[in-house]
């Protein structure tokens, strides 16, 4: 669970925000501050993950914890919720890191695009040391989880693809062969080829090579990345 903070000054948007955090999947409501000092206080006490924070408040505003937050050099990510619409304050706001930035009023669909977006970019990169271009253009290029079709190699087609990855993911970490995977599937073993070794290029499966006593080496492939999201932009 991804463990949040709300800094918000208005008791009304904060309850708000709360209730529609509670509709996202995979988040954990550690505390509301309505001040930035409060905020800073619980930072000092509470790990905090993800900050939801209004710009505008009393005292210090959002800005000021934004830059208090990157000068401790704090692990935590920041999505702005905030009526300020203005390009300067939504460009300062990015310049100190936030991830995303919410305009008040806002729908739930906007709140769940950006909380779903964050929630499977943390998902996709926890115990990653490397990413790969693709995995890295998803986040940068193709931040909205709504359906993105990439072009697939000539000779591949979606279904026979989403068919074969359902496969590959029903088998989890146990290894295979090209000729197991078109048995499974129907297809002949060149055709398989062709949509393994695509997945191999994307990085969600590896292929290695195992040596017997006699004859060619068996070629084998394993799943690498089972809850992978760039594979879904080609369904």
């Amino acid at each position: 669970m991804i463990k949040v903070l709300i800094v918000e000054d208005d008791p009304m948007v904060a309850e708000f925000n709360k209730r529609y955090l509670e509709q996202v999947g995979g988040f954990e409501l550690i505390a509301i501050a309505p001040s930035v000092a409060d905020a800073l206080n619980i930072l000092d006490h509470q790990k905090i993950e993800l900050i939801l924070l209004d710009i505008f408040m009393p005292g210090m505003n959002g800005f000021d914890l934004l830059a208090e937050i990157r000068q401790l050099g704090q692990g935590v990510d920041v999505i702005v919720v905030s009526a300020a619409c203005d390009s300067q304050s939504i460009k300062k706001a990015l310049r100190y890191g936030a991830v995303d930035y919410l305009i008040k009023p806002f729908e739930f669909e906007r709140f769940n695009t950006a909380l779903s977006t964050y929630r499977d970019w943390v998902k996709m990169t926890k115990g990653q040391e490397k990413l790969s271009q693709a995995e890295l253009d998803i986040r940068l290029l193709h931040p909205n989880p709504l359906p993105v079709h990439s072009e697939l190699p000539k000779g591949l087609t979606r279904n026979t693809l989403k068919t074969v990855w359902e496969s590959i993911q029903a088998m989890k970490e146990h290894s295979f062969s090209t000729e197991e995977m078109a048995n499974r599937i129907g297809v002949s073993r060149v055709s398989m080829r062709k949509y393994l070794a695509f997945l191999t290029d994307i990085g969600v499966i590896e292929m290695e090579v195992i040596y017997g006593s006699v004859g060619r080496p068996v070629y084998q492939h394993r799943c690498i990345k089972p809850e992978s999201d760039l594979i879904k932009t080609y369904f």
